[in-house]
């Protein structure tokens, strides 16, 4: 029994699937253009809301609003934010509370997540289904209000640290990234002589940092925008966050409190609104390119394990 070879023609290839196939030239324009068009959406906004809080009355009156083309810079809307003392004592609130929930949250989040990666540890199937419970059930208001006003925690910045300590989610990722290490790494740690914390604090984390530093800033940057949570436990004013002054200068309308100005040296208020939104913003815009590096390698080796 003789086999039959069959010889394909000289010159072709082997069909592959089209996303494997390179581009083409009309193909990569279409990308660019659409590419362009959603950097544009995004910058455009915040080259407006930048501009707007540096132009002066006559720039806005003349603009109708919000301006889109600079004519001269104006500081006198950041000067009179500063000088009321409001946004100043805000923000010095939402660091607090974003450097304290964030290393609160990660070490939370990283033990929990190592306990329940390793199979041998002690009801972990049972406290893995209770973590991802909240899944299927969100947990209601009323019982979160209760819970926090019974601790004694309102009008104080743990009312907004630890009622998100811990995401679901992070924690997920994050165990999902333990588990992918090779047992038999723990196991050489183990016959060392390395015990549990020092094999996670050796050996685990060094590996897990691209992980740990997307997760990190999914904190800071949750922890930076509380607002809901501030309406409903924070009622002094002096205790809050930066998110909740924005929500009270947008919405609400009012004003910095600047004691013996006039209302006709006041900025307009347009270009305090948006001076307030530069100043919410700027921190998590300045901290991101940092960790830009680690945010797509984290979050698929903390998602995909295999």
């Amino acid at each position: 029994m003789t086999a039959t070879i069959v010889r394909k023609p000289p010159g072709t290839r082997p069909r592959r699937p089209v996303w494997e196939e390179p581009p083409s030239p009309l193909g990569q324009g279409a990308k660019t253009v659409l590419f362009g068009l959603l950097v544009l959406s995004v910058l455009f906004p915040l080259w407006v809301i930048l501009v707007t809080s540096l132009s002066s009355r006559e720039t806005i009156a003349q603009a109708g609003g919000l301006v889109v083309i600079p004519r001269g810079i104006d500081t006198s809307a950041y000067e009179t934010i500063f000088a009321g003392g409001a946004v100043t004592r805000a923000l010095w609130i939402s660091t607090m509370v974003t450097v304290i929930g964030t290393a609160l949250a990660l070490t939370v989040t990283v033990l929990a997540a190592y306990g329940l990666s390793r199979p041998r540890s002690l009801g972990y199937r049972w406290l893995l289904a209770y973590f991802l419970l909240p899944f299927l059930i969100y947990p209601p208001l009323v019982p979160k209000y209760l819970v926090v006003t019974g601790l004694g925690l309102k009008d104080t910045i743990w009312a907004l640290v630890l009622p998100p300590a811990i995401s679901v989610f992070n924690l997920v990722v994050v165990r999902g990234f333990f588990q992918g290490i090779p047992q038999e790494l723990l196991d050489s740690a183990r016959i060392d002589g390395a015990s549990d914390f020092l094999t996670l604090t050796r050996i685990v984390l060094p590996l897990a940092r691209a992980v740990i530093a997307v997760v990190g800033l999914f904190y800071a940057v949750s922890y930076w925008n509380v607002w809901f949570d501030a309406l409903l436990f924070i009622d002094r004013n002096d205790m809050y966050p930066i998110q909740r002054v924005l929500q009270s200068y947008l919405l609400a309308g009012q004003a910095p409190n600047t004691s013996g100005a006039a209302s006709a040296t006041m900025p307009p208020t347009e270009a305090i609104k948006m001076a307030v939104v530069i100043i919410t913003v700027a921190p998590i815009v300045a901290v991101y390119p940092f960790i830009q590096r680690h945010f797509v390698k984290g979050v698929l080796i903390g998602a995909i394990k295999g």
